[in-house]
This record gives C-alpha cells, sequence and structure tokens, in this order.
C-alpha cells in the first residue's frame, strides 16, 4: 500500500506536552476518501487519551475525532462525495461491519469493537489510527458525513462528538413535546444536550452547581434552571422529570438526580466518571426508574443529527484557537475555562 506524510500535532508520552510530528496516510483506496482538514474540535476524550487516563493509548498518539474539511480526493468506487464536497469524520472510522450491531446500523456498539478515529487499530497500515490534529485524513465514505451547507464550520465540528453524544439518548428515549428534561452539567456535551432537547420540543430544566451558569442555561434554550446544591430547590422538583440526561464527568452523586425522575423515568449517563458511581437500591426499585448509558451514535444517527442542527441553525458555542495553542487549552480544559468548546483552525497548522 501506498504511503504519504503530512504534519500532525501529538505526543509520545502521558506527561509529554504535544508538539508537532510527522505521521503516515494511506493513499485513498478504491472506496476512500481524502479530507482535508479545515477545523477540528478538541474534546475532553482527546485529553483523557493524551494523558493514558483511560490506560491503553499507544504512543505516539494523534488526538482529535472532531473533524470538518474538504474533499481533496476520493477512490475510484466511491459515490457518496465527490471532490470539493465539505465532509465530516466523527469518533469512528470503520467496524466489523458483520456482527448483529453493525448490520442493525449500530457500529458504535460493534461487537468486536469499532474502529476509532485515534488510538484505534488501523487495518490498512497495522499500526494505531492517528486523528485529527492533523492536515488530512482518509476514511471509507461509509463512515464519512456530509455537513449541512448553512452551519458554519469550525462551530459544526464539535457536533460530530458532543452533538452526537447528547442527540443519541435523546433520540432513543424519545424525548419530544409533552416531556420535561433535565440536563445535567453545563460543559461541551451538556450545552449541546440543553440546544437539542430544546430544539426537539421538550420543556429542559438544567441541573447545575454553578449559579454562574443559570444566565447562561436560559440563554442556551432552558425554560428552567434547578441549583443543585439548593436542598430546597431539589425537593421542590422530585418525580418531575421523564428523563435526565447527565453531562458530568467529575464523581457526583446520581442519587440526587435519580431522585428528581417520574415513575418509569431513564437517567442516562454520557459523562465518563474516573472512578465508579455508586447508586442506591431505593433510588430506583420504589418508582421503577432506570439508570442508563450511552456511547456516541451510529453513522446514520451522526448523519440525522447533522441534518437536524442544519434545518434548526444549531452549532456549538466555541472557542478558535491554533493548533499551536494546544497544550494551553488541554490545561484551561481541566479548569473548565472554556464555553463550551475549543476548536483548532487546521491553517495554523500547515502554516
Amino acid at each position: 500500500m501506498n504511503i504519504y506524510t503530512v504534519k500532525a500535532f501529538g505526543t509520545d508520552a502521558p506527561d509529554a506536552d504535544l508538539k508537532q510530528m510527522n505521521i503516515d496516510r494511506r493513499e485513498v483506496t478504491a472506496k476512500d476518501v481524502e479530507i482535508d482538514i479545515l477545523y477540528c474540535g478538541v474534546c475532553h476524550s482527546d485529553l483523557h487519551t493524551a494523558r493514558n487516563e483511560w490506560h491503553g493509548t499507544v504512543y505516539p498518539n494523534v488526538p482529535g475525532h472532531e473533524i470538518v474539511g474538504r474533499v481533496t480526493k476520493i477512490g475510484s468506487e466511491v459515490t457518496k462525495f465527490k471532490i470539493e464536497d465539505y465532509a465530516a469524520v466523527g469518533c469512528m472510522v470503520d467496524s466489523c461491519r458483520e456482527c448483529e450491531h453493525c448490520r442493525e446500523g449500530l457500529e458504535q456498539y460493534c461487537e468486536k469493537g469499532n474502529i476509532q478515529t485515534y488510538n484505534g487499530a488501523d487495518k490498512h497500515l497495522n499500526k494505531q489510527t492517528f486523528g485529527g490534529y492533523s492536515e488530512r485524513v482518509i476514511v471509507d465514505e461509509d463512515f464519512v458525513l456530509h455537513v449541512p451547507e448553512n452551519l458554519d464550520l469550525a462551530a459544526t465540528a464539535p457536533l460530530l462528538c458532543a452533538g452526537v453524544t447528547t442527540w443519541s439518548p435523546l433520540k432513543h428515549w424519545k424525548v419530544g413535546p409533552g416531556q420535561k428534561v433535565g440536563v445535567v452539567g453545563i460543559g461541551g456535551l451538556g450545552h449541546m444536550g440543553v440546544k437539542l432537547a430544546k430544539a426537539l420540543g421538550a420543556h429542559v430544566v438544567v441541573i447545575t452547581t454553578s449559579p454562574s451558569k443559570i444566565e447562561d442555561a436560559k440563554r442556551l434554550g432552558a425554560d428552567e434552571v434547578i441549583l443543585s446544591t439548593d436542598e430546597e430547590q431539589m425537593k421542590a422538583n422530585v418525580n418531575t422529570l421523564h428523563f435526565v440526561l447527565d453531562c458530568v464527568s467529575a464523581q457526583h452523586d446520581v442519587n440526587a438526580y435519580l431522585s428528581l425522575l417520574k415513575t418509569d423515568g431513564t437517567l442516562a449517563l454520557v459523562g465518563a466518571p474516573e472512578h465508579p458511581l455508586p447508586i442506591a437500591a431505593f433510588s430506583l426499585i420504589p418508582a421503577r426508574k432506570n439508570f442508563a448509558g450511552s456511547t456516541i451514535g451510529s453513522i446514520a444517527e451522526t448523519q440525522e443529527m447533522l441534518d437536524f442542527c442544519g434545518k434548526h441553525n444549531i452549532v456549538s458555542d466555541i472557542e478558535l484557537i491554533k493548533m499551536q495553542d494546544i497544550n494551553n487549552a488541554y490545561e484551561r480544559l481541566l479548569k473548565g475555562d472554556v464555553k463550551y468548546r475549543f476548536v483548532i483552525d487546521m491553517a495554523s497548522l500547515k502554516n
């Protein structure tokens, strides 16, 4: 297989800064799309992986799975894209395509494990996959998304992870008109959860520990805000919500949020706390409540979400940065000092 070299930003060790490096990309094969990366979002998963906080990182590691760019080359059998199209790539670049979940169009739950955009198993080059902190990426057309023409490209990038990670559970649990939906935590995920739940027609209740986020929650579309540190407010809202989307990745008391659910209500966790969260039996048993989890979304769901965002003019709230500022952005990410997603202008890498 023919390969060529591109510029990228990555790290050689858990405690090392990200720096410029060269990586290999394959030349397009029959079903491949080559994308010149214009913007790449910065997800907390990037930081976790670069620093080996989830263990299993293969170095060198080049993060980035919120990719938006322009098609520069296509393989001979590609039918869904043409050169100059705007295209996007999210958290997956392939899957086994044969297991029950893949056949059902649920590649994110591939029984053999989907192939992640970075730190996955590159079956073409027989090494780890490298992500979007790079000049270009080559992906099978079946895992490439179309970008609605009316959306701002930079602010679209985080939809590829934060957008679909919140969209998938909202759709799976049929959130819509007549439902009261709680969103816990207003960060990269939570702010998208609020926008999408509101556009789906739900009455949206933001639950936050931060008084400073009350006004911003309302700006994002929340109908109500509950300060979870206020016992009286929490008590007043017991058994009032049909669904809760929990977007918190820090340690927190899930039982407090389960108490807000109605009978048969579901709390879906999309945040990824490092340590186990204790769940009390009596947070679930008396009212047949459900505690669930959800990961990203399928390719079909991702395209559905992008089309929905195009129709409703929904994008992420972003701060645009240069590639060279990524290490500072990671430090700020750890402090929650971003509203609400960093996006890298990849022209800075090329320059």
